[in-house]
C-alpha cells in the first residue's frame, strides 16, 4: 500500500502547479494533505478526480487558514474529523481515515512562532494528540503523517545552532517528539536513512530550496506494531508547487 503526505500550502494554488498530475503519477492509495486552506462550503470545488475520492476538514474559525484532507482510491471504513478534545477543534487540523489494518491520521500540527500563546496551544495540541492516538491504538495500529512543525534532531535542519531558540526546534518541542517515539511510534524515514541533508520544507526567501537550506518537519510515523510492514519511506524533494515537498511510505500488508 502506497501512502503519501504533503503540506500543499493551499490546495487551490497547488492545483494549478501540477498537483493532480503528481497525484495521478504517484500510484498513491491514500494521499494525506495539510494546509489546504479550503474555506468551509467550498470543499465541493475539489471533487473526485482520476479515481480518487476526497475528504476534507476545513478551518471554521479563520478564513483561508489551516485545513487538512485526503485523496484515496481505497474506501475507508469510517472518516472522522478533529481531536475529541474541544479545546483543539475548529482549526481543521486532523482527518482520520479508518481502514481494516490501521488508523490513518493526517495532521497539520500548530506552528508556535507567533508568540507564547500559540506555542502553548501547540504543546497542548501535541499532548491531546498523543492521548487520542494511544486511545485509537487500543483497537488497531496507527499510521500518522503530516506537518509536525518541529525538526526532531540536529540532522533534521540545515542550521541547528542558529535555531535553538526558534519555535520548530525548541527543547520542549523536541522533547515531545522524544516522548512520542518513546511511546512506540517509529519515524519511518529514519529506518532507511540515518544521515543529514534530507529536508521537506524550505523558506521561500533567500533561495533556500535551491541551496537546500531546509528543515525536515513532515513525517510518517507508524506505531511499533507496523514496523515489520514498512517496506520503504522516502522524500520527494524534486516535487515543487509548495514550500513543502511530499513524503511517501510503502507498507506490505500482504
Amino acid at each position: 500500500m502506497i501512502l503519501h503526505s504533503w503540506n500543499v500550502n493551499g490546495l487551490r494554488a497547488v492545483a494549478g502547479k501540477g498537483f493532480f498530475e503528481w497525484l495521478s503519477a504517484s500510484d498513491s492509495d491514500v494521499a494525506g494533505l495539510q494546509e489546504t486552506k479550503i474555506q468551509p462550503g467550498h470543499e465541493a470545488d475539489f471533487g473526485e478526480v482520476q479515481g480518487y475520492r476526497p475528504s476534507f476538514v476545513s478551518c471554521t474559525v479563520k478564513k483561508g487558514y489551516s485545513g487538512v484532507g485526503a485523496y484515496y482510491r481505497r474506501e475507508p471504513l469510517a472518516v472522522n474529523a478533529e481531536l475529541p478534545d474541544p479545546r483543539f477543534r475548529g482549526e481543521g487540523r486532523l482527518l482520520h481515515l479508518e481502514y481494516p489494518e490501521f488508523h490513518f491520521l493526517t495532521v497539520y500540527f500548530p506552528n508556535g512562532q507567533r508568540g507564547q500563546d500559540r506555542l502553548d496551544y501547540k504543546m497542548g495540541y501535541y499532548e491531546a494528540f498523543l492521548a487520542h492516538a494511544q486511545e485509537l491504538r487500543r483497537t488497531k495500529p496507527i499510521v500518522v503523517c503530516g506537518d509536525f512543525n518541529t525538526a526532531h534532531t540536529e540532522l533534521d535542519l540545515k542550521n541547528p545552532k542558529s535555531n535553538e531558540k526558534t519555535s520548530g526546534f525548541l527543547p520542549e518541542e523536541r522533547a515531545w517528539l522524544d516522548r512520542f517515539t518513546a511511546h512506540g511510534y517509529v519515524d519511518c524515514f529514519r529506518l532507511f536513512e540515518q544521515g543529514g541533508g534530507h529536508y521537506t520544507w524550505w523558506d521561500y526567501r533567500f533561495q533556500a530550496r535551491s541551496r537546500n537550506v531546509g528543515w525536515r518537519i513532515d513525517y510518517f510515523y507508524v506505531s511499533d506494531e507496523l514496523r515489520p510492514r514498512v517496506k520503504r519511506a522516502w522524500i520527494e524533494s524534486q516535487v515543487t508547487g509548495s514550500d513543502h515537498c511530499p513524503v511517501g511510505l510503502e507498507l506490505d500488508l500482504g
